[in-house]
């Protein structure tokens, strides 16, 4: 995990946000957070993680 993902993402908000697509809880790593479910990657710049699905 790289130190401005983990410092920037507090546990409390972690606790609050689940992956768009399939609901399941995300966990920090070293490219952004992952969904412990499906395995996709939400990245994290500048504190705020990106979590937009394409709608193709």
């Amino acid at each position: 995990m790289t130190e401005s993902t983990t410092t920037l993402i507090s546990q409390e908000l972690l606790d609050l946000l689940v992956c768009p697509i399939d609901h399941a809880d995300l966990e920090l790593a070293a490219d952004g957070l992952r969904c412990t479910r499906c395995g996709r990657v939400f990245p994290v710049q500048d504190g705020i993680p990106n979590m937009l699905v394409d709608a193709s």
